[in-house]
């Protein structure tokens, strides 16, 4: 299965737990503010690391080719768009479980 395909796969996942569970975080605008502030960091981080060749990707697993460039190309800030999916499925996965916990803890007390 190819980066892309997993990529996608994990954000109907993430999308579906935050359904599923009830926190329907990604309805709330503070949810995408706090991610719009996640994602800058994101760029900044996964686009240095792909810019300087650290991280290198195979060219049949991504959107584009090898060749790094700074937009296009299925790129953006040098990272492949899936580094973005596949970073906001990790994020959305992690709050929904954070926020789910926290209610299950403060349902407990009650």
């Amino acid at each position: 299965m190819s980066y892309t395909a997993i990529a996608v796969v994990a954000v109907l996942a993430a999308l579906a737990l935050d359904r599923l569970v009830g926190t329907r975080l990604t309805s709330t605008r503070s949810w995408w503010a706090a991610y719009g502030i996640i994602v800058f960091f994101q760029l900044l981080t996964n686009g240095w690391l792909t810019g300087r060749g650290i991280v290198r990707y195979h060219a049949a697993e991504i959107i584009g080719s090898e060749r790094v460039t700074f937009v296009g190309d299925g790129r953006l800030v040098y990272a492949p768009v899936e580094d973005l999916a596949f970073g906001f499925a990790l994020v959305l996965t992690s709050c929904v479980t954070w926020v789910r916990l926290g209610r299950r803890t403060q349902e407990g007390e009650a």
